[in-house]
């Protein structure tokens, strides 16, 4: 199964969405809910599908039969923890998985599911798609020619890699020629790690994510660009970190807005220049200490948005 996240854009509108999602999931019993609550968004439910176009339908529905406005986070996978005293434990939200990485003390093992990717695709597109897989972290398993001009690829897959729009990429590449399957396969041990974003040392629960050590720095570093961009400056400096486990990966610094204080002062009054300057300085650290960083609604949906 994949997971999402949803939470009302408007937390008045709680309850028509509840009402609406439970009608939906009436029909469709497929459907796992749960209620969840995030500091940076408030409430809402993790849901749990059968896949990735599942999702997709289903949060169709809910804009267009029932006008419901919606924030939706990326699919994600289960991932399976082992305890240092031997207990397994399946994780389906990534802000609770752990932050310690393996060979941590109380963490043994990571482990990710896996899938058998079948690609059926002409064979004039072979090498842009196996370069896709390889990406992806695929590990082949079979390669077959079943006609002069056809191809049929078979791949170990992550599932998390399968719902990061591993189809649209495929598309592309082949211009729409090539078609996908997938089955279960198994669960595998992984260097995965806990990826989250962090505006002055707080957590954003909602946009956790659990990636391969190989992407953290490459995504932590899209993540605080991206995020930037969204969110409003404030009277004080904004610190925004994208922290792999327990390492920083990236970071940027929102500048705050400021009061010219210089201006009714003569250019030659070096020292009550200095003085006004440092002034200004410390009822900014002051500020900082004290306020908490709005952020609305609306940088989320951007920030979420592909």
């Amino acid at each position: 199964m994949v997971f999402v996240a949803a939470y009302p854009v408007d937390q008045s509108e709680y309850g028509h969405l509840e009402d609406s999602i439970n009608q939906i999931v009436l029909n469709d019993r497929s459907v796992s809910l749960q209620k969840e609550y995030s500091e940076a968004l408030g409430a809402g439910w993790r849901l749990g599908f059968l896949g990735t176009l599942h999702c997709s339908v289903f949060e169709d529905r809910l804009r267009q039969e029932h006008g419901a406005s919606i924030i939706i986070t990326p699919p994600t996978v289960p991932f399976m923890v082992v305890w240092a005293d031997g207990k397994e434990e399946i994780i389906r939200n990534p802000a609770e998985f752990p932050d310690s990485e393996i060979g941590g003390s109380k963490v043994a093992e990571l482990r990710e599911p896996y899938v058998l990717v079948t690609i059926t695709l002409p064979e004039e597109y072979l090498g842009k798609a196996i370069e896709l897989c390889e990406s992806n972290r695929g590990q082949q398993r079979e390669l077959q020619f079943f006609t002069a001009t056809q191809v049929i690829l078979k791949y170990d897959l992550p599932l998390a890699q399968l719902v990061d729009d591993f189809f649209g990429k495929l598309k592309g590449i082949t211009k729409g020629y090539a078609s996908l399957d997938y089955e279960e396969a198994d669960w595998r041990r992984s260097n995965i790690i806990k990826l989250q974003l962090l505006v002055n040392k707080i957590p954003v629960d909602a946009v956790a994510r659990v990636v391969h050590t190989s992407q953290a720095d490459r995504l932590g570093r899209q993540w605080v660009t991206k995020f930037k961009e969204h969110v409003d400056r404030q009277m004080f400096e904004v610190i925004i970190q994208a922290i792999a486990g327990r390492r920083v990966v990236a970071r940027e610094t929102l500048k705050p807005f400021r009061k010219d204080v210089l201006a009714k002062l003569h250019a030659t009054d070096v020292s009550r220049r200095k003085k006004l300057l440092e002034k200004q300085k410390e009822g900014r650290k002051k500020l900082k200490a004290v306020g908490n960083v709005a952020i609305d609604n609306k940088a989320f949906q951007a920030f979420l948005a592909k």
